[in-house]
């Protein structure tokens, strides 16, 4: 098992990257963890830490990095020898089994279609989120590689989640729902409702349309969407966790007896803050593409990278990628009838036909 990593990737490269290399390479079995950038940089880091034991660490030098705010047309045109792409390209080559960057997220995506190509069948690739719930986890997908959808897209996106969550987090049937602005049937946008009726003809376990609440609420184990809305209710729970800690803090602040009270709570708060904390659940899996990569957040902590690292060798140790292929062949009855019919669903609420 060898892993690549994105070492110029991320608001805190390479400190932040090249210490979570160590710790995957000392407390994951790995036969050898790649760094990917600049070697001059990486091995100043890397003389920072005393590795001595774990999987060996190499270096593969290039001379450029991709930023965070370039556009992926742009970096696919300029930047050929970042450390983003020639990480994808020892994927490529067979030189390791799976790449993990904290970088740029469309630049990742088109890089990876650009080199890697999609699994058989595959329409668009996606992005599958970890969310805890009141009773364990559940998955968003997509969460924004897409920002315009078709309805076979997001079909498609409903069984590769279902996958998913099914041989990565162990759910033996997930039920699948379909974020909406509400659960009744008649509710929803146009690609919603024809995808709505697509799903219910489908063999998962679909449990029709569900709301924002319901991605923590564990109402259903994989919560379906496109780009667009999936990164907006990502970065709106990222902030409401961000913000839940802060007024906490704050509030502990203004009375003595408020503190007394947080500091009985402490062992239930650090338990709450662990389940919402990103970095306990690394990086989330590109789903589609031929081969294994997992992006992480741009703000990922030495931690964060070193889980990543850990759910990128169980995504490669389950073949997740076959499961996927296969899962898509058997779906193409589903194909042809959204195709077909996705232009005639009955709309109850307008009752009439959608064109």
């Amino acid at each position: 098992m060898k892993v690549a990593i994105d070492a110029m990737g991320g608001d805190h490269a390479p400190e932040a990257i090249v210490e979570g290399a160590l710790l995957a390479a000392k407390e994951l079995d790995l036969d050898e963890v790649i760094l990917v950038g600049d070697q001059v940089l990486v091995e100043r880091e890397l003389s920072k830490h005393h590795h001595r034991k774990g999987a060996p660490v190499t270096i593969v030098h290039t001379s450029q990095a991709v930023q965070m705010h370039e556009s992926p047309s742009r970096v696919l045109r300029t930047k050929r020898d970042s450390s983003m792409s020639v990480a994808m390209d020892l994927m490529k080559d067979g030189k390791c089994d799976a790449v993990v960057t904290a970088g740029n997220s469309g630049a990742a995506m088109a890089i990876s279609m650009l080199k890697l190509r999609k699994l058989e069948g595959v329409e668009r690739p996606a992005l599958a989120t970890i969310h805890p719930t009141l009773n364990g986890v559940s998955i968003l997908i997509d969460a924004g590689g897409n920002v315009d959808c078709k309805p076979i897209h997001l079909v498609q996106f409903a069984i590769m989640g279902e996958i998913y969550a099914r041989f990565i987090l162990d759910k033996d049937r997930p039920q699948v729902g379909l974020l909406s602005n509400g659960r009744e049937d008649s509710k929803g946008n146009e690609l919603t409702k024809r995808v709505h009726a697509i799903l219910k003809k489908s063999r998962l376990n679909y449990i029709g349309n569900v709301e924002g609440r319901d991605i923590s609420s564990g109402t259903a184990d994989v919560v379906v969407c496109d780009g667009f809305v999936g990164n907006v209710a990502l970065k709106s729970n990222e902030g409401i966790a961000d913000s839940y800690i802060a007024m906490i803090r704050a509030a502990t602040r203004k009375s003595l007896w408020a503190r007394i009270g947080y500091f009985l709570m402490r062992q239930a708060q650090e338990s709450i803050k662990r389940r919402i904390d990103y970095s306990e659940y690394g990086g989330v899996p590109l789903l589609g593409i031929n081969g294994t990569c997992f992006i992480c957040h741009g703000r990922s902590s030495p931690k964060a990278i070193k889980n990543a690292v850990r759910a990128a060798r169980e995504y490669v140790l389950r073949d997740i990628n076959r499961l996927l292929t296969e899962a898509l062949r058997e779906s193409q009855d589903l194909k042809r009838f959204g195709m077909e019919n996705a232009s005639r669903v009955w709309s109850q609420s307008k009752g009439k036909v959608v064109q």
